[in-house]
């Protein structure tokens, strides 16, 4: 019991003689971290007053963090003794690098990639964006994945090896965004007249865009009626209701004003010619 209450009064006097160095060391290490986190402050404040996209704050905002961590906790195990342990690290980083990059190749991949979209900034938060079949608007941009959110509400959370290395659609890098959709009239109509009904009815949407101009043209010839191709612009930053919503209007104000002008749709084509030969039918009996 002795030895046991001795052995014990020996660790206590070497922990107490330890422990300034202990609190110097945390007091390092915090004191690392916190001046990352003032760093990161400044260097948010320097984007904002550039032209830097939103989107890519958190992602140099993580580096400089991580960045002034790990020379924290580098500095601060020298403090506590372990000059060998942290020169291994330093030492063996390039060879640790090789074995994590085999091994976590995906991972990776997906950083890089992450830290050359930050550069070449592609789209920004809010953006409206295409990736191969997924499609929707920017929510958030991390290190190794982008996050949007689709129409139907589903958010997907795509890599940035995939975005970086397929073709990227942005739908709102500019504000601007064209639909289209197709209707057809009877061969009989005129077509010149059906144009300018079309575009006064287009024109009429006050949400749409007058540049650049609505384009109305023939799309093709069908077995049945003449098809023309009405396109049109909307502003994607002042939008208020959804292309959708806009789409289903402009095309519901060409169609009232196609019937009020008499013109035939292609919804009415064929009955209209099988009425016309049943009435030559009954004519020839």
């Amino acid at each position: 019991m002795e030895i046991f209450t001795q052995e014990l009064q020996e660790h206590m006097h070497a922990f107490w003689a330890y422990l300034p160095v202990l609190l110097y060391a945390i007091a390092v290490f915090c004191v690392s971290l916190l001046l990352g986190y003032i760093v990161a402050s400044a260097v948010r404040r320097g984007m904002n007053r550039g032209d830097f996209l939103k989107a890519y704050e958190s992602f140099f905002l993580k580096i400089v963090r991580w960045i002034f961590g790990i020379v924290g906790f580098l500095i601060a195990l020298k403090v506590l003794g372990f000059e060998g342990i942290a020169t291994s690290i330093l030492a063996g980083g390039g060879v640790t690098a090789i074995v994590l990059g085999f091994a976590f190749r995906d991972i990776g991949e997906n950083i890089l990639a992450g830290f050359f979209l930050a550069f070449s900034r592609p789209f920004n938060i809010g953006d409206l964006i295409r990736s191969e079949d997924l499609e929707g608007r920017v929510k958030s941009v991390e290190l190794r994945y982008t996050h949007i959110r689709t129409s139907d509400g589903c958010d997907i959370f795509i890599p940035s090896s995939q975005i970086f290395n397929q073709p990227l659609f942005n739908y709102t890098r500019d504000g601007l965004r064209r639909a289209d959709f197709v209707i057809g009239i009877d061969y009989a109509d005129d077509v010149q007249h059906a144009i300018a009904v079309l575009s006064n009815s287009v024109k009429g949407v006050p949400e749409l865009l007058e540049e650049p101009p609505p384009v109305i043209k023939i799309n093709g010839f069908t077995p049945s009626y003449v098809e023309l191709n009405i396109a049109f612009w909307i502003n994607t930053f002042k939008q208020e209701k959804m292309l959708a919503n806009l789409k289903t209007q402009v095309m519901e104000a060409c169609r009232k004003r196609l019937i009020k002008e008499g013109f035939t749709l292609s919804s009415s084509v064929t009955t209209a010619l099988e009425m016309d030969k049943l009435n030559v039918d009954i004519k020839n009996r």
